[in-house]
């Protein structure tokens, strides 16, 4: 097993190969407006840090969300195009599982939630028994309309970052990994799981929109 897992659901654009086991390779960059610039180049990285070619890769696994349009669809499309390049399956992972599950790693014992940035001065957010159990789906709202019910457990994501006065107990990490989405995803595999379709979960709707009224200036 061999897998390729990226993300771009937050402001981190992430890629790691996983072979079963462990993480062989890992980029991380964060930068909220370059996706696409710099996610093909991040999969090269790794796969020159690995010293293997793309076509030993045997799964893709792909961040799914909760995320803004336009960075999570880079991520998508270019795991989409992988997996029916190299005939893979391709498996999508809850970008807020991945955060929990990362933070559990790193010694977070749960009750616990997840949030991270979702624009607009709101978050993308579920709250998780342990580092591999949600109790909640993901939801996207205003830290003041969810402070009361986070109260008293810690808050990891760079969500709670960005809004202390809400979440006065925020955690790290503050952005997902693509490793350790990988490695969750491997788990889950091994224990014959079924992971995500490799759909997006916006949450709500693109901030571009057409406009209202519009008038069409084509010729007849």
């Amino acid at each position: 097993m061999l897998l390729l897992a990226v993300d771009t659901a937050t402001p981190a654009v992430t890629v790691a190969l996983h072979d079963g086991t462990s993480v062989v390779a890992e980029s991380g960059q964060v930068d909220a407006r370059k996706h696409g610039e710099l996610l093909l180049p991040a999969v090269d990285r790794v796969l020159a840090e690995a010293g293997v070619k793309l076509d030993a890769v045997t799964d893709m696994v792909v961040g799914v969300g909760p995320g803004p349009y336009t960075g999570l669809r880079v991520g998508l499309v270019t795991a989409a195009t992988f997996g029916s390049a190299l005939s893979v399956p391709v498996h999508g992972v809850c970008t807020l599982d991945g955060l929990a599950y990362a933070a559990g790693r790193a010694g977070l014992e749960g009750p616990f939630a997840v949030a991270t940035d979702a624009r607009r001065k709101e978050v993308y957010w579920a709250r998780y028994e342990d580092c591999r159990t949600r109790v909640t789906e993901p939801a996207v709202d205003r830290p003041a309309d969810i402070a009361e019910r986070l109260a008293g457990v810690p808050v990891v994501g760079a969500g709670a970052v960005l809004y202390p006065e809400a979440f006065p107990d925020a955690r790290g990490p503050e952005h997902v990994s693509a490793g350790a989405l990988a490695a969750l995803a491997a788990e889950r595999l091994a224990a014959g799981a079924e992971l995500l379709p490799p759909r997006p979960l916006y949450l709500r709707r693109p901030d571009a929109q057409v406009p209202k009224n519009y008038k069409v200036v084509t010729p007849k």
